[in-house]
């Protein structure tokens, strides 16, 4: 008898067909394993009881990176095997496939590139079935050599005898070279000019370029990184003078972990996140001493957490080890653009910021940014700020109902992200940045055009946020029309709701789960601008039951960039608040803007404002060079607090009871400039705020008789805001946050894939207060 086995999931990349091979015959069965687009095919003979004990190990036994989706067992016309073998992978049949995320240097690859002995001593490019590039390489599917771009380098007898050794964790390694057929290095001057390409040289010439406080750029696996001295205030300032970012957070490459705890506190959870497959960049809190010597102040100002990692490629983990000290490493980009990640644009437009550049002839198919978690200090609630490398594309779980559908949604504008619902898998694009520049829209197109090349299809439907003056949207029209399929507009906060709840396998219950969505801005099915929601969904549908109550929105995407506005427009008419603001315009500006306030008709409920506004009072921010600012200079002058006076505060700034469920925002900016001008310590204020918060979410529970809790948005990015919420209101009530996904506009995108399946879905009712404009394209 011959059993087939097709096995779907994460089962590329991740050393599988070894794993079956190796199983297959220490059961002494005959067959063959081999991938395919839409997975793993296995044929082996044996009886039925046999398969079953097979497929049962399979599933108990898969590597540690795995994830099986579904196991199809079927019998089929008798094959008489020799042996048990691996076989060359046929690309045939629809893609339908996890796609495997870029994995970062093991152990075992860390010690050999270590080991003067080894014959991969300082080789930038070892790699093993454990880790190396993935995702970032693939052009086609499956995963293979010759669909990656490691397709031109040949492997010398040496790798090839690994390759085909059962007992070498290289079996079957794609990504497997050595010295002997190597990926090559190069090192050029800002001028363009290539100086050379021995490896050894263009190790030590870095080192020596970063030691005398200049700046290089590198490539890594899904861009370029610019690294520099951290222990060099002269050095990081000159590369926030050619970035053009003179406060946003850079991130800091240790060269190991036991320097790294020295100058951060790091717990185990932590410490699990940084030596993960995943390696992203991690938020910690910063020691009052830094024994490296890193200049903190400049590199994170006014923040009490920096942004860590680990060397996550050989070539990081030579230079940051050769180098012996921390060192910035941000992302190789113009501030606004995306990150550069071929050689040609490296060499283009970097050279006004690195004095040095160093290549390589391994070409990235798809960038990627480092992504970024936390964990908030008390409850340990992972909080993933930027989902990219490591993570990005595939989404495991959910409880999406009609999941064979193929439906694109394109989401947002800010902290952009595709999903894409196809064949029974879920998939969410890394984040792909602001889609406000020419560059970025590129980027987002090229990405998108990527995936639909990698699975060979086209979606049925195309969703975009209901505002129309975002590129997304407008994108989401094009194609549409293009494709001649339906375009499906999904309130913006509606999709946020729809995400948390999706994640947290909400979606078909029958119990009402209060979502609260607080971000900084999306389009209001009223026309105004909503960001401060409480969002009542149950039965498929979704109601919005209560709102901060609504301020003047002034001069468009100027509020944003500068706090003092929203101050302005929340403080304008509280009695002593003129003493506050005046001092933070010019006469000129305040005779301006006071008339803007009083003939403006364009309102917000955004948190996010309101976050602003408060900073701006408590002197922390008037303007900002990067979005959110504001809100973490508030966070951490607020956990600074608390930190030292726990979450004891019963002070708070809002009235007895909310009318319908609406929060008074002026009422609590009243109580904030009323506290300063009692003379409170800021520390204190900027606690309480948070408190209010707290009390706000309670009260609107409270109101609407529900316990449970779903929270989205970008202020839920915020760690103290998020332990104090679960410190005040559980067990009494439910909370649940993102698991996979970001808070942020990151997860608009499969939001509204998520909201999309309750429209369409016939087995439930949907009732819904915004309008969805199901429309065929124009």
């Amino acid at each position: 008898m011959t059993f087939h086995l097709h096995l779907t999931g994460q089962v590329q990349g991740v050393g599988f067909r070894p794993f079956v091979w190796q199983l297959a015959r220490s059961m002494k069965l005959k067959g063959t394993v081999s991938n395919g687009a839409d997975g793993v095919h296995i044929y082996v003979n044996a009886d039925l009881q046999t398969v079953r004990v097979l497929t049962r190990r399979i599933r108990a036994e898969a590597p540690a990176l795995a994830r099986i989706q579904s196991v199809k067992l079927a019998e089929v016309e008798p094959i008489d095997f020799g042996d048990f073998t691996i076989v060359e992978s046929q690309a045939v049949g629809q893609a339908s496939l996890l796609l495997t995320p870029d994995l970062a240097l093991c152990d075992a690859c860390r010690a050999e590139i270590s080991d003067p002995a080894n014959r991969r001593f300082g080789y930038a490019f070892t790699t093993c079935t454990h880790c190396g590039p993935r995702y970032s390489i693939l052009r086609r599917l499956p995963y293979d050599r010759p669909t990656t771009t490691m397709a031109p380098f040949g492997m010398c007898a040496d790798c090839e005898r690994e390759y085909h050794d059962p007992s070498n964790r290289r079996f079957y390694a794609q990504t497997n070279s050595c010295p002997n057929c190597l990926v090559e290095l190069s090192l050029f001057l800002a001028s363009g000019q290539c100086i050379t390409r021995d490896q050894s040289n263009i190790i030590q010439q870095s080192i020596d370029v970063l030691a005398s406080g200049r700046t290089i750029a590198v490539k890594g696996i899904g861009g370029f990184l610019l690294l520099c001295d951290a222990t060099n205030a002269d050095a990081i300032h000159q590369l926030r003078e050619r970035k053009h970012r003179p406060t946003k957070p850079l991130a800091v490459l240790y060269p190991n972990i036991d320097q790294l705890q020295q100058d951060c506190f790091l717990a185990d959870d932590e410490r699990a996140l940084l030596t993960s497959p995943a390696s992203p960049i991690v938020a910690l809190d910063k020691r009052p001493e830094l024994p490296s010597g890193l200049v903190a102040d400049q590199i994170a100002p006014g923040l009490n957490q920096l942004g860590v990692m680990l060397p996550y490629t050989p070539l990081l983990a030579l230079l940051a080890d050769a180098f012996g000290k921390p060192l910035v490493a941000t992302s190789g980009n113009r501030s606004g653009s995306p990150i550069c990640y071929t050689n040609e644009q490296a060499l283009d437009q970097l050279s006004a910021v690195a004095d040095l550049i160093v290549t390589h002839n391994r070409d990235i198919v798809v960038p990627q940014d480092d992504s970024v978690v936390r964990l908030s200090p008390v409850f340990r609630q992972p909080i993933i700020l930027r989902r990219s490398r490591g993570l990005a594309p595939t989404v495991m779980m959910t409880d999406i109902p009609h999941s064979n559908a193929n439906v694109l949604a394109l989401g947002a504008s800010l902290k952009s992200t595709f999903a894409w619902q196809l064949r029974g898998n879920t998939y969410v694009s890394q984040y792909l940045g602001d889609l406000e520049s020419y560059d970025t829209q590129t980027s987002f197109r090229a990405t998108l055009d990527h995936f639909l090349t990698l699975f060979d299809a086209k979606p049925d439907a195309v969703l975009a946020d209901q505002h129309e003056g975002y590129f997304s949207t407008q994108l989401a029209h094009e194609l549409a029309n293009i494709w001649g399929i339906p375009l499906v507009s999904i309130q913006h906060h509606e999709a946020h709701l729809a995400a948390v709840l999706a994640e947290n396998k909400l979606m078909e219950q029958a119990e009402p789960v209060l979502g609260v969505i607080w971000d900084g801005t999306g389009y209001g099915t009223d026309g105004q601008i909503w960001g401060g929601e409480f969002i009542k969904y149950q039965h498929g549908g979704f109601e919005r039951v209560g709102h901060f109550a609504y301020f003047d929105a002034l001069l468009g995407d100027k509020m944003p960039r500068e706090p003092r506005l929203s101050a302005l427009s929340l403080a304008f008419n509280i009695p002593g608040a003129d003493e506050l603001l005046r001092p933070k315009f010019t006469e000129k500006e305040w005779n301006l803007y006071t008339k803007v306030g009083v003939q403006n008709k364009l309102k917000t409920s955004s948190v996010g404002r309101l976050f602003d506004a408060v900073a701006a009072l408590l002197g922390l921010a008037d303007k900002v060079s990067y979005e959110g600012e504001a809100a973490l200079l508030l966070e951490s002058c607020a956990a600074r607090y608390v930190r030292v006076n726990g979450y004891t505060t019963s002070q708070h700034y809002l009235p007895e009871t909310l009318l319908k469920a609406q929060v008074p925002t002026q009422a609590i900016v009243a109580g904030v400039v009323n506290d300063l001008q009692a003379g409170l310590p800021v520390g204190q204020i900027a606690a309480t705020f948070h408190y209010t918060l707290v009390q706000a979410v309670a009260a609107v529970a409270r109101q609407m008789g529900v316990q449970q809790l779903a929270f989205s948005g970008g202020v839920f990015q915020n760690a103290l805001l998020v332990d104090w919420l679960r410190y005040e209101l559980e067990p009494a009530y439910q909370l649940h946050f993102h698991q996979q996904l970001s808070p942020n506009d990151e997860c608009i995108s499969f939001g509204q894939i998520a909201q999309y399946t309750l429209i369409t879905t016939n087995t439930v009712h949907v009732k819904t207060e915004t309008a969805h404009v199901l429309s065929h394209s124009r």
